[in-house]
């Protein structure tokens, strides 16, 4: 099955990396490599209550941020041990970069020096081996993650016998990006402001009510937003954009940081369209253009070499811009599988819980730094590979803002039928697809349910519909696909974890947003769409609003549940039961939050007052 860039954008990461996550089936490359170790903060309790007082306007420490080095102060590990972690790696020749805040330290060198450094040793379990590893008890025991180690420099000793198994969604795409059927291109001879508000950033400042915000001249100005990317971009799609879309920009608000190989490194190695450049690139036109006034910086993990793994790379990326503190909004569309425990990089040295534990911790750190985090929630429902079981592609942790995504309102002649939908809904696609599509499980619906690894957050409890669920078995699991269900039946109950998403928007393709790319053939409009769309947007809404703030927004979570649960709520509740779902949960009639779509869609002017009426 091949699938649009379109209406893949949010999980197209995933599904290029399926099968070739460095591990025990897979070479490790000759040069050096690059791993992160994860430390504990000193006062774990401490923090995660700081964490959570910065939002809470009863609290002495509301608003109260701290920069990374005061939180190195802190919460971080002192530096007589951090000097004695250095010191100890030194002796094998390895390179080490401690980050900002003193909870992580990058470390580069051979495979071989790595291994000895670390007692690194492979631990053959199939495909799901691991690599187990010894350090000195004083320093292991202030450790939380080993990221990005294995424990072989020949990988072809210790093969396994078995294979993950590949999906329908396990896709590699080379070239020119496969489209879908029928795909829209936007219309670019109308006028800049008319092309803006049907396939641009006025299409969703005005719909989501940020328009007010820009008429009190709030742009971003101020703010910087971050974006973690896998992959390096052609800059000069962004000019091509921004003037179709009659934003007056200049690519000097643009930085890129490249947290693995150089730039150089990586334009030696070619520039073709893959999965990644085109995320980035989407993400870097809906941040400068929704927030035209912010600066964005891009933290580039890209490696032509394979020198570290997936996992590794965007922790490194993610570490190094919160560690950075500069960027005040972070976002990002793309993540090594964080609940699919299938594809999770087979022979390394982290687990998934160690992983999201070191994962949630650099979150805590970004929140008390008073940086928001948004990322998409995924583009295959609750399954973003095909199962029986729910999973989740990206994080579900409870320290950042899960965006999902919607319909809005269309009729349209589509495959020979007439589609109509009347208001705006969870996104959740069988109705509008061919038989070919449906035949190849070409499924489209937004990310939502129950994490299995994050408990349920302080945050969501009491709230109505957090915990119990409304669900139709639209599909099913046959062999490696979901097939539509000629049966579907209504199962309603409850369920423990942290609920996703948090909050959504416009996500659909048939009603999403104009895109500009660099091709083979040259550049190419189209019009997409996936939760990837609506996370940087949300990201540069948030710039939009802290440009008008005394004091920085922060964490959002604590306080837009707060808010939902008002009697004037920013939030509008797509609660309805029927033709409402993301391929299996729907709308639970009458309460505040489902795992469709969250507490539902923002008025952006109505979230602003809000976050500064709070003292």
């Amino acid at each position: 099955m091949k699938k649009s860039f379109a209406v893949m954008a949010a999980s197209l990461f995933i599904a290029m990396a399926a099968g070739t996550l460095l591990g025990d089936n897979v070479a490790l490359a000759a040069g050096n490599r690059i791993i992160n170790v994860s430390l504990k903060p000193t006062n774990q309790t401490g923090l995660t209550n700081f964490v959570y007082e910065t939002v809470d306007p009863a609290s002495t420490n509301f608003h109260k941020y701290l920069s990374s080095i005061d939180f190195q102060t802190q919460f971080g590990q002192p530096d007589n041990f951090i000097t004695s972690f250095e010191n100890y790696l030194n002796k094998f020749h390895l390179t080490t970069s401690v980050y900002a805040g003193n909870l992580a330290i990058k470390v580069s060198g051979s495979q071989a020096n790595l291994v000895k450094a670390f007692n690194a040793k492979y631990v053959n379990k199939g495909f799901r081996g691991y690599t187990a590893y010894k350090l000195p008890a004083q320093l292991s025991n202030q450790v939380v993650a080993v990221i990005g180690l294995y424990g072989q420099s020949d990988s072809s000793k210790t093969k396994s016998s078995k294979s993950p198994k590949k999906s329908s969604n396990s896709q590699e795409f080379l070239g020119d990006v496969p489209l879908e059927e029928g795909i829209k291109t936007p219309n670019t001879t109308l006028g800049t402001k008319t092309f803006s508000q049907k396939y641009g950033p006025l299409k969703f400042a005005d719909h989501y009510d940020l328009t007010p915000l820009y008429d009190k001249n709030l742009n971003g100005s101020g703010q910087r937003i971050g974006i973690i990317s896998g992959s390096d971009f052609d800059e000069n799609d962004l000019p091509t954009y921004w003037h179709q879309v009659c934003i007056d920009d200049s690519l000097s608000n643009v930085s890129k940081t490249f947290t693995i190989d150089s730039q150089s490194t990586l334009k030696k190695a070619g520039s073709g369209l893959t999965g990644a450049r085109l995320e980035i690139t989407l993400d870097a036109e809906q941040t400068t253009s929704v927030a035209p006034g912010a600066k964005v910086d891009i933290y580039i993990g890209d490696s032509t070499d394979g020198n570290t793994s997936q996992p590794s790379s965007f922790y490194t990326s993610f570490m190094q811009a919160v560690a950075n503190d500069r960027d005040k909004q972070i976002t990002s569309s793309f993540f090594p599988g964080i609940e699919i425990s299938d594809e999770w990089s087979a022979g390394s040295s982290e687990s998934l819980k160690q992983y999201n534990n070191a994962f949630n911790i650099m979150l805590e750190q970004a929140a008390a730094e008073g940086i928001t985090v948004f990322t998409a929630s995924g583009d295959h429902g609750p399954y973003e590979e095909p199962s029986n079981m729910e999973n989740h592609a990206f994080p579900t942790s409870p320290y950042l803002v899960s965006v999902g995504g919607t319909t809005l309102p269309y009729q349209e002649i589509i495959n020979d039928k007439v589609i109509t939908v009347p208001k705006e809904r969870a996104w959740g696609d069988t109705y509008s697809l061919s038989a070919k599509q449906i035949k190849d499980s070409y499924f489209n619906g937004s990310g939502g349910g129950f994490s299995s690894i994050n408990p349920l957050p302080p945050y969501q409890e009491g709230v109505s519909g957090v915990g119990t669920y409304r669900g139709v078995s639209l599909l099913k699991y046959v062999g490696i696909n979901m097939i539509l269900n000629n049966n579907p039946q209504i199962l309603t109950g409850s369920k423990p974890g942290r609920n996703i998403p948090d909050v959504s928007g416009d996500a659909d393709m048939r009603t999403g947003y104009a895109t500009y790319l660099t091709q083979k053939s040259g550049g190419k409009w189209e019009i997409g769409g996936g939760t990837s769309y609506v996370a940087p947007q949300m990201a540069a809404a948030n710039a939009v609003m802290n440009s008008g703030q005394a004091d920085l927004i922060g964490f959002w979570n604590p306080q837009i549940y707060k808010f939902a649960v008002q009697s004037d709520s920013p939030f509008t509740v797509l609660d309805d039961a029927d033709n409402n779902t993301n391929l299996f949960y729907t709308g639970q009639p009458g309460k505040l939050y489902n795992q469709a779509t969250g507490l539902g869609t923002i008025d952006f002017a109505k979230l602003a007052q809000d976050f500064s009426s709070e003292k």
